[in-house]
């Protein structure tokens, strides 16, 4: 029953499947997925990226595209795109293309909780700052940047916890879940020992900020009253990004 787990594992293992666990990558995390055989279940981090430029066709899904991505899916990149709107489209356009796939996926895509990690990977492209790849992420997201609760969260947490075991626990490693799923954890003993031992970490996070600040190290940035975001923040170079991308679009629309 466990012979597809071990098989990807192995994959993972050999560089077949690529999974970074360790540095940090613009625009790249670690997402996690159940899979389900029928009579066995186990999670696996994939690997989420994005690609941000200036244009006028918004998040554009590449899973959606190549018809592989489910109605649950397909509305959490909704969501995602209201979110981004809702932070950045008050005082100019949006202009942006942003790419957003599970790389190396074959099989199709759906359910909502990569929607948290897909907005991390946008917004880590946008802002030009890297991301941990030490740590995986689960998470649905609200247009109001509040992370939701997910389904699997073990099976999630120990996926990532026996690919970060592979290539020996550094202590940095460790999964974002919801905070609403911390109730849920019954986790493998191994892993709540690797726990108490501080070799690997669980953060329960409630909002899209407070996840950006742990991936990335920095400010995620409150918004002033003007609109704008702290100096240096991450939502201050996103947004000064956006800026420029808008900035443009006009210069070629004039030419």
């Amino acid at each position: 029953m466990k012979l597809i787990e071990d098989k990807i594992q192995e994959l993972i293992d050999d560089g077949t499947i690529m999974i970074d666990t360790a540095g940090a990558v613009v625009g790249q995390v670690n997402g996690l997925s159940v899979y389900d055989t029928g009579e066995h279940s186990f999670g696996k981090p994939s690997r989420i990226t994005a690609k941000t430029s200036v244009g006028k066709s918004g998040i554009i899904n590449i899973e959606r595209e190549a018809e592989l991505s489910g109605p649950t899916h397909n509305k959490g990149v909704a969501i995602l795109s209201g979110y981004l709107r809702s932070k950045f489209a008050q005082n100019k356009p949006l202009v942006m293309d942003a790419s957003i796939t599970f790389e190396q996926s074959y099989g199709g895509v759906d359910g909502d909780s990569a929607s948290s990690t897909e907005i991390y990977a946008v917004v880590s492209s946008l802002a030009g700052i890297p991301i941990r790849q030490d740590i995986a992420v689960t998470g649905s997201v609200n247009q109001k940047g509040e992370i939701q609760p997910i389904g699997g969260v073990n099976l999630k947490i120990e996926g990532f916890f026996d690919v970060c075991k592979a290539r020996s626990l550094t202590g940095k490693q460790g999964v974002m879940i919801p905070v609403q799923n911390t109730p849920d954890l019954m986790l493998r003993d191994d892993v709540v020992e690797a726990v108490k031992k501080r070799k690997f970490n669980i953060w329960a996070v409630s909002s899209v900020e407070e996840g950006i600040e742990i991936l990335t190290g920095k400010k995620a940035g409150k918004q002033n009253a003007n609109g704008t975001f702290e100096p240096g923040s991450v939502y201050a170079l996103t947004d000064e990004r956006l800026r420029k991308f808008a900035e443009d679009w006009k210069g070629f629309e004039n030419k």
